[in-house]
């Protein structure tokens, strides 16, 4: 069976640097849907939103009921 594929238009995102670490918030205008993420604060922009934008995905498709694909191949329904 083919996977859905989540489709994100624009992503606002927010840094904030606190010593050797910063946390980046990702929101979904559409749905106004939020999350965090810490990282190192030498790591790149793009890393950090990349991570911030995979984990805004997971969480919407948990709001949606899809399935989520772990990284052990199983499939999780949250």
């Amino acid at each position: 069976m083919p996977q859905k594929r989540s489709y994100l238009g624009e992503v606002l995102f927010e840094f904030v640097v606190r010593g050797n670490f910063v946390k980046v918030m990702a929101v979904d205008p559409i749905t106004g849907t939020e999350v965090s993420i810490v990282g190192d604060s030498r790591a790149s922009k793009n890393t950090l939103q990349r991570v911030a934008t995979k984990k805004l995905v997971m969480v919407l498709k948990r709001k949606r009921g899809e399935d989520i694909l772990r990284n052990d191949g199983e499939k999780r329904l949250f």
